[in-house]
Protein backbone atom coordinates (compact mmCIF):
# COMPACT_ATOMS: atom_id res chain seq x y z
CA UNK A 1 0.00 0.00 0.00
CA UNK A 2 1.39 3.91 -0.53
CA UNK A 3 0.27 6.59 1.86
CA UNK A 4 0.84 10.09 1.44
CA UNK A 5 -0.57 13.64 2.64
CA UNK A 6 -2.57 13.90 -0.71
CA UNK A 7 -6.32 14.05 -0.23
CA UNK A 8 -8.18 11.04 -1.73
CA UNK A 9 -9.23 12.52 -4.96
CA UNK A 10 -5.57 13.20 -6.10
CA UNK A 11 -4.74 9.45 -4.96
CA UNK A 12 -7.57 8.48 -7.25
CA UNK A 13 -6.22 10.56 -9.86
CA UNK A 14 -2.96 9.33 -9.90
CA UNK A 15 -3.98 5.89 -9.45
CA UNK A 16 -6.17 5.89 -12.74
CA UNK A 17 -3.49 7.51 -14.60
CA UNK A 18 -0.63 5.05 -13.35
CA UNK A 19 -2.72 1.61 -12.29
CA UNK A 20 -0.78 0.87 -9.46
CA UNK A 21 -2.54 -2.04 -8.49
CA UNK A 22 -2.51 -1.83 -4.66
CA UNK A 23 -4.51 0.73 -2.37
CA UNK A 24 -3.22 4.04 -1.79
CA UNK A 25 -4.35 5.45 1.69
CA UNK A 26 -4.64 9.47 2.91
CA UNK A 27 -2.83 10.46 5.91
CA UNK A 28 -3.97 14.10 5.30
CA UNK A 29 -3.05 15.37 9.49
CA UNK A 30 -0.05 12.76 8.48
CA UNK A 31 0.26 10.96 12.00
CA UNK A 32 1.11 7.50 10.21
CA UNK A 33 3.70 9.76 8.74
CA UNK A 34 4.88 11.24 12.20
CA UNK A 35 4.32 6.99 13.60
CA UNK A 36 7.41 6.11 10.99
CA UNK A 37 9.45 9.05 11.91
CA UNK A 38 9.29 10.39 8.01
CA UNK A 39 7.07 13.94 9.13
CA UNK A 40 9.00 17.22 8.26
CA UNK A 41 7.66 20.04 10.47
CA UNK A 42 5.57 22.79 9.09
CA UNK A 43 3.55 22.16 5.34
CA UNK A 44 6.82 20.50 3.92
CA UNK A 45 5.81 16.67 2.96
CA UNK A 46 6.85 13.86 4.53
CA UNK A 47 10.48 12.02 3.79
CA UNK A 48 10.27 9.70 1.10
CA UNK A 49 10.45 6.63 2.65
CA UNK A 50 9.34 2.96 1.71
CA UNK A 51 8.78 0.11 4.42
CA UNK A 52 8.40 -3.59 4.03
CA UNK A 53 6.71 -5.05 6.72
CA UNK A 54 6.05 -8.70 7.12
CA UNK A 55 2.97 -10.79 6.96
CA UNK A 56 3.98 -11.17 11.10
CA UNK A 57 3.70 -7.70 11.49
CA UNK A 58 7.13 -6.77 11.62
CA UNK A 59 9.34 -4.25 10.15
CA UNK A 60 11.34 -5.77 7.23
CA UNK A 61 13.39 -3.16 5.57
CA UNK A 62 13.40 0.71 5.75
CA UNK A 63 14.50 2.30 2.88
CA UNK A 64 15.14 5.79 2.65
CA UNK A 65 16.45 8.29 -0.23
CA UNK A 66 14.75 11.36 -0.92
CA UNK A 67 15.64 11.08 -5.12
CA UNK A 68 16.73 7.46 -5.79
CA UNK A 69 13.24 6.00 -6.25
CA UNK A 70 15.14 3.33 -8.28
CA UNK A 71 16.94 2.33 -4.43
CA UNK A 72 13.54 2.47 -3.60
CA UNK A 73 12.19 0.08 -5.74
CA UNK A 74 15.17 -2.60 -5.86
CA UNK A 75 15.84 -2.93 -2.07
CA UNK A 76 12.03 -3.14 -1.85
CA UNK A 77 11.92 -6.01 -4.08
CA UNK A 78 15.32 -7.51 -2.99
CA UNK A 79 13.69 -7.65 1.05
CA UNK A 80 10.30 -9.13 -0.13
CA UNK A 81 11.91 -12.29 -2.27
CA UNK A 82 13.83 -13.04 1.01
CA UNK A 83 11.15 -13.63 2.80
Amino acid sequence: MGISADPVDQQKEFDDKNSLGFPLLSDPDRDIAKAFGVKRMGPLPSKRATFVIGTDRRLVKSIRSETDMIKHADEALEALRAL
